[in-house]
């Protein structure tokens, strides 16, 4: 049994923040907190307008599962009381780390992992003019993987300005379900020129059957595509790799059976994440142990970050220390 408290907080962005769905100033995350026997575990989620979520429609669903939670309800049992998505996360999150800390153990033993190792991020470069992103791109051009937002007109250009102005960096590509059927060949080819490695859910979700039916000279990762085990098969013919973030699967406990299932099917794995704080990245770094692709730099995107927080030395992010997160 435990007790729950909520909170949002506002984190500011260092500068703006672009896609190809629009800018934000500022990360809003919900917090929950569930307190038993004096300790605390925490958890964090991002409610997402493209998946239907508010910030009130996500505290909601928390805050409806309060006599529940003080009635005993356990993570196992959370997992059937609420469908993938924010809600679950923050409150999915706080049970690890409770229970973790009840036990005096660290998450990853309790998830039968071994312990965490630094993983290297990308580092993400906002959508902005091809002039724009390539000064972007030479400022960051030390880091050894760059992650670019395209998704709108000019994108084959960017492409070859970014790759001008950081010629050994890796990049991948997040086009955020911008890019029309029409041009996604030509923009493909102009990837695989410029030694993209990875292409992010370049259509919009439930219109990307074409990509089964094109030669993909770049590997495709579904982002909007999937969200949690359920959608994971029907994706075999048109993607090459799952973008596994733990808003969209409802929690680490989830997210780490996603991993299973996509591999057992031939995926590779990315581990992303919302614009977030600290908390929010620290249990996905359970997840991101085996990806090939690791996307959590949240924090190095804000212009203030939680205190602890992760610790981030140039592209290595450590793992989280126990006062943090699990």
């Amino acid at each position: 049994m435990a007790t729950l408290s909520l909170c949002v907080e506002r984190f500011p962005i260092a500068g703006t923040f672009t896609i190809a769905r629009g800018s934000k100033t500022e990360a809003v995350v919900v917090e929950a907190r569930l307190t038993a026997d004096g300790i605390t575990g925490r958890g964090e989620c991002v409610p997402y307008a493209r998946y239907g979520e508010t910030v009130e429609s996500v505290t909601a669903d928390i805050e409806a599962l309060r006599a529940d939670i003080a009635a005993g309800l356990t993570r196992e049992a959370l997992q059937h009381r609420l469908p993938a998505g924010a809600a679950r996360n923050a409150l999915d999150c706080a049970f690890w780390d409770l229970e973790a800390k009840r036990g005096g153990l660290r998450a990853a033993e309790l998830a039968g992992l071994a312990p965490l190792k630094p993983l290297v991020t990308a580092y993400t470069l906002s959508l902005d003019t091809p002039e724009a992103m390539a000064r972007a791109a030479a400022a960051a051009a030390a880091r050894p993987l760059l992650k670019l937002k395209l998704g709108a007109p000019g994108d084959s250009r960017r492409l070859a300005a970014i790759r001008a102005a950081a010629p050994d960096a890796r990049l991948i590509v997040d086009a955020n379900e911008g890019w029309a059927p029409a041009d996604l060949q030509d923009l493909m080819d102009m990837c695989f020129a410029t030694g993209v490695e990875l292409i992010e859910q370049p259509l919009p979700a439930g219109k990307d059957d074409v990509l089964a039916r094109i030669e993909r000279r770049v590997p495709v990762c579904a982002d909007e595509s999937v969200h949690d085990r359920a959608g994971l098969a029907a994706l075999a013919d048109r993607y090459d790799a799952v973008n596994i973030k733990l808003d969209k699967a409802g929690g680490l406990t989830e997210a780490l059976a996603l991993a299973d299932a996509a591999q057992g099917l031939g995926f590779s794995l990315m581990v992303g994440c919302m614009l977030a704080s600290s908390l929010a990245m620290a249990p996905a770094m359970l997840v991101a142990q085996r990806a090939q692709v690791v996307d959590l730099d949240g924090p190095l995107l804000l212009a203030r970050d939680r205190v602890p927080g992760l610790t981030y030395e140039g592209a290595l992010v450590y793992p989280p220390e126990a006062d943090l997160w699990g």
